[in-house]
């Protein structure tokens, strides 16, 4: 199983991006999906999460600007990312919670990470 990011890129402050995650390989089922940003010199922040049943949360942060959507045909997650502003700038992850063909359990899969830049 692998997940590849997308969408990441350079905007101004005010600006929008959508992020996309998809995951390919031998997928039984798939329970949370989201979203992490590495921010330079600050910890990892989750920033949003989805449940398979389509439960969501989102960091403080982003509330109200950000939102997280999932396509299970597509195993794909989605980050739109509005009203940008420079302290969203980060390297962005995604993860998905996925059980494969070959497992009975479900394991945790990580994106190579998206860069967002924000300039004010």
């Amino acid at each position: 199983v692998q997940l590849q990011a997308s969408g990441g890129g350079s905007v101004q402050t005010g600006g929008s991006l959508r992020l996309s995650c998809v995951a390919s390989g031998s997928i039984f089922s798939t329970n949370l999906m989201g979203w992490y940003r590495q921010a330079p010199g600050k910890q990892r922040e989750l920033v949003a999460m989805i449940t398979a049943t389509g439960t969501i949360d989102y960091a403080s942060s982003v509330k109200g600007r950000f939102t997280v959507s999932r396509d299970n045909d597509k195993n794909t997650v989605y980050l739109q990312m509005n009203s940008l502003k420079p302290e969203d700038t980060g390297v962005y992850i995604c993860y998905q919670d996925i059980r494969p063909l070959y497992s009975d359990f479900e394991e945790d899969y990580y994106g190579q990470g998206t860069l967002v830049t924000v300039s004010s």
